[in-house]
């Protein structure tokens, strides 16, 4: 499906982001990383700077770096507009207030943006997207997923969320998936489901708390592994 760059919101994390979201240790980087649709993120090129490896697959990466920071810039006013509007649906504390939000978001676009052509170059970043992968099976140690499963339940159907995380579990031997909240703030119909085909598959699947939360009540993630 074709993704058009006016669609995209295209604000990225950085690495110590991902730790706090999905409990990363260093020997869970140490197992080889996929990020999957993680856009303008920093955390690849962090990880891949100190000696990791590290793929992040996205179809924002059909678009060049100026385009990319252009999007992010069109969007950044209305974003924050829309943070500040509700101010009971976030938690301050790994950012401090809507307008350090906006500059954690601003570096970890540069940090992305410094690695991009390399990256791209280096195959860290791959034009592609869920439901079909461009790895073998058990291409990595460990995939990551974040704000997009669970997160739009409205625009994803529960096939589609099986059908995703089935991809994502047949080319890593662990996948994580942050957050289980959906856009309104509401834990997501689909958990339920992708949980209960997961462990018919053999997978074991839990719901762990993390150290990080900036949408209300969002700090948990889906663990998925075989024991």
């Amino acid at each position: 499906m074709a993704v058009h760059l006016n669609q995209i919101v295209p604000w990225g994390r950085s690495r110590k982001e991902y730790e706090l979201m999905f409990g990363l240790t260093p020997e869970d980087l140490s197992l080889g990383v996929l990020d999957c649709g993680g856009g303008p993120a920093s955390f690849t090129a962090e990880v891949s700077a100190s000696g990791y490896r590290a793929v992040s697959v996205d179809p924002v990466y059909a678009y060049s770096g100026a385009e990319i920071r252009v999007r992010f810039e069109a969007t950044a006013d209305s974003m924050l507009s829309q943070v500040r509007a509700t101010p009971d649906h976030w938690t301050w504390g790994y950012h401090r207030d809507p307008d350090d939000l906006l500059a954690n978001r601003r570096k970890a676009l540069e940090g992305f943006l410094a690695d991009y052509e390399v990256g791209l170059r280096e195959h860290r970043y791959i034009m592609s997207e869920l439901p079909a992968l461009p790895f073998p099976a058990h291409s990595f140690g460990l995939a990551l997923c974040s704000h997009l499963l669970f997160l739009y339940s409205d625009l994803l159907s529960e096939i589609t969320h099986v059908r995703f995380v089935r991809e994502l579990c047949r080319v890593a031997r662990e996948v994580r998936v942050f957050p289980l909240l959906t856009l309104r703030g509401e834990p997501s119909p689909h958990l339920a489901a992708v949980r209960s085909e997961l462990e018919v598959a053999g997978w074991t699947t839990e719901v762990v708390g993390v150290a990080y939360e900036l949408q209300r009540g969002g700090n948990q993630m889906l663990r998925i592994f075989r024991q």
